[in-house]
């Protein structure tokens, strides 16, 4: 089964079929998961990691490794090609999920799903070092899932709002 898989910008081809490969290089790896924990122990070229993955539904994933958190979108072959052909997925789909771009607390949420919105519009505030930011959309959409609450503690690079596209921009295509 072959895998794509996108980190900070960068998506790598995944092929599980026999041996595994990332990106057309044999990867010498072996995963094994903690029964009933998010824990997964990862044995990849002699070293051996402890990855922690938590799905966030729809080929989204958090993942903690080294002391780092990385956000991972992962499709397999049908649904990248699906997503290639009703202009689901990548940046044509709407506005980039809204980051919070530091460690903080969720103080405000200025939308609810379903909402549409246009680009610059506020939809969350987050305040980190005794200041709040209102974080804003980058392009028009309707807001399709709010991953967090008000009062709640967020890293850097936790997704707050997850936007779709409006009706109107698929009628346009």
């Amino acid at each position: 089964m072959r895998y794509y898989v996108t980190i900070r910008d960068r998506t790598y081809e995944v092929d599980l079929a026999d041996a595994p490969q990332v990106d057309g290089a044999a990867v010498n790896a072996e995963l094994v998961a903690v029964p009933g924990t998010p824990v997964r122990h990862l044995l990849a070229d002699g070293r051996s990691l402890t990855v922690v993955a938590r799905h966030g539904g729809r080929g989204s994933w958090e993942l903690y490794l080294a002391g780092q958190r990385f956000d991972a979108d992962v499709v397999d072959e049908r649904t990248r090609a699906i997503r290639a052909m009703t202009g689901k997925g990548g940046a044509a789909s709407g506005p980039k999920p809204v980051r919070a771009p530091m460690p903080g607390l969720v103080v405000g949420l200025l939308v609810a799903e379903g909402q549409a919105v246009e680009a610059g519009d506020g939809v969350a505030i987050v305040e980190a070092m005794k200041m709040e930011n209102e974080l804003k959309a980058e392009a028009p959409g309707v807001v399709s899932k709010i991953l967090v609450e008000t009062g709640q503690a967020v890293d850097k690079g936790t997704v707050l709002v997850e936007f779709e596209s409006t009706d109107d921009d698929a009628l346009e295509g």
